[in-house]
């Protein structure tokens, strides 16, 4: 797929106008991603996401977003 201008415009030389056009200089294909690594021994770094109560590792299609609230007391009532 060829890359999308990011900015298009013109540039007026005296009586001449030109068409101009700004393209990114890398592609999706070309981006480099880096991984953080343990600086002693070399190894990949990982971040599990862990249940704070059970301590067992969750899968990315078990989570949800939510927010916590606060649940009335029979006393609050």
């Amino acid at each position: 797929m060829a890359p999308r201008a990011k900015w298009k415009g013109f540039l007026r030389l005296s009586l001449v106008n030109c068409t101009v056009a700004l393209y990114p200089a890398t592609s999706e294909s070309e981006k480099i991603s880096f991984n953080q690594l343990n600086r002693k021994t070399g190894h990949r770094i990982k971040y599990a996401k862990v249940d704070a109560d059970t301590g067992e590792e969750v899968l990315n299609e078990d989570i949800v977003k939510g927010y916590t609230r606060s649940i009335p007391t029979r006393s609050s009532r």
